[in-house]
């Protein structure tokens, strides 16, 4: 979001930027008009959405475009379930959009502050052993180029080859002006979410795991994982929602109002996180619950936080976890927020962190008011280790030449950025150290 004085920040507040100028363009024939003038100029273009990414990729240092005005349907395919959406149109507003003709997303992440653009270029995922991230849900994108030209890329007949590099490009290729999704018919989620003993869950974890949907939360320096199973029902069996009351009480209240404040007082007296672990760990969740996919998927988060996340071979993922809770324990730190363990299925998606294989995902977080980098990289060095990739859309440290050893179709991608985007115009100095110049 960009602030009073032209200065942008990302929610986490750990990135910010003065472009050059801000645009807001409102049709795709605008965006087309804004990257022909910069790149006239020899300037650099950048898209943004909401700025819910803790790395430094919407960054722009020259023009930024905020595709906020973009949004909304496009196009409907009823017989085939698919969807076009203008890229700027946020995740929350989605499940509206799509009501009237009865039909979701197949699998979201836990936050929806996202737009679409953003949340598939980067790389963002749910949980389920049988779902890939949100970029397997694309069957076609539309993108304005370098050169200020309309390319169209589905999963048919217009480039079908470049469909697995565009579908997550990290905003590389060019700025995306509408997203074609393969949706499916809209389902309930029955939630079970319930505090259970930590190795349990970790003995248990593939079977555990092969639910519809897994996830688990744990507070450091306690025993308890809060797990949360969600199975899918038909949209014709019977919601049993959480009362508003208990809603509110739960996620307004003890989940941000309370957790809030928790934090705070955790960052100033470090001997308080632990007991105030334990007991969270304890009280959160602990539920039972029917309701519309899309309100289990998603929480509310106003506590802000900074968050870094690697995604390593399935089969490691119980491995990988003792070795992060062993550092911790060790470290001597006190660490208020939950690490979050999740899986998905491989993908084929170049720049995918499942691409070509099942993963499973570690994800660590600090207090934003906290200085997270001796605890990110401790885990990174981790995780990294075991052959993990890092989300694009969250802190990491590593450069292209560490992550051209992690994915199979780098280089392919790269040739792909160099055909499109041979003059840069869309870079910035994430992009330049986790892609090369």
């Amino acid at each position: 979001m960009t602030r009073p004085g032209g200065v942008w920040r990302n929610w986490g507040r750990n990135q910010h930027v003065r472009p050059v100028r801000v645009e807001r363009p409102a049709s795709v024939d605008a965006v087309r008009r804004a990257v022909t003038a910069a790149a006239a100029r020899s300037l650099r273009v950048k898209a943004v959405g909401s700025g819910h990414s803790f790395s430094g990729i919407a960054v722009a240092p020259d023009v930024l475009l905020d595709l906020g005005e973009l949004r909304g349907v496009v196009d409907v395919d009823r017989d085939r379930a698919r969807v076009t959406l203008r890229a700027g149109t946020p995740l929350w507003d989605v499940p509206r959009l799509l009501a009237p003709y009865g039909l979701a997303m197949a699998n979201l992440g836990d936050i929806d502050r996202q737009t679409i653009a953003g949340a598939i270029s980067t790389g963002t995922h749910g949980t389920g052993a049988r779902f890939g991230g949100l970029s397997t849900q694309v069957v076609g994108v539309t993108l304005v180029t370098a050169g200020g030209e309309l390319l169209t890329i589905d999963d048919e007949a217009q480039h079908p080859e470049l469909l697995a590099a565009a579908a997550l490009g990290l905003g590389a290729l060019g700025v995306l002006v509408e997203v074609t999704l393969q949706c499916v018919p809209a389902f309930l989620l029955e939630a079970v979410e319930r505090p259970d003993p930590l190795e349990d869950t970790l003995a248990a974890l593939d079977a555990r795991a092969a639910a519809d949907h897994f996830e688990f939360y744990w507070f450091p320096h306690t025993d308890i994982a809060v797990t949360k199973t969600n199975t899918r029902l038909p949209e014709s069996a019977r919601r049993a929602p959480i009362p508003r009351a208990r809603r509110f009480l739960d996620e307004s209240v003890m989940a941000n109002g309370v957790y809030r404040a928790t934090c705070a007082v955790g960052a100033v007296v470090p001997a308080a996180v632990r007991p105030v672990n334990a007991l969270a760990g304890r009280t959160f969740g602990n539920r039972t619950y029917v309701d519309h996919a899309p309100r289990v998927f998603t929480q509310r988060r106003t506590v802000r936080f900074r968050e870094m996340e690697y995604a390593v071979p399935v089969e490691t993922l119980p491995a990988a976890f003792r070795a992060v809770r062993e550092l911790i324990d060790r470290s001597g730190w006190r660490i208020s927020f939950p690490i979050e363990v999740r899986v998905a299925a491989g993908d084929d998606r170049w720049l995918s962190t499942a691409h070509g294989r099942d993963s499973g995902y570690i994800a660590v977080h600090r207090y934003w008011r906290e200085d997270p980098t001796a605890y990110f990289g401790a885990v990174e060095e981790i995780l990294a280790g075991l052959g993990g990739r890092p989300h694009w859309g969250k802190e990491h440290g590593l450069d292209a030449v560490a992550l051209r050893e992690r994915y199979p179709r780098f280089d392919d991608f790269v040739a792909v950025r160099d055909r499109l985007d041979p003059d840069r115009v869309f870079a910035n100095p994430y992009l330049d150290r986790v892609l090369g110049e």
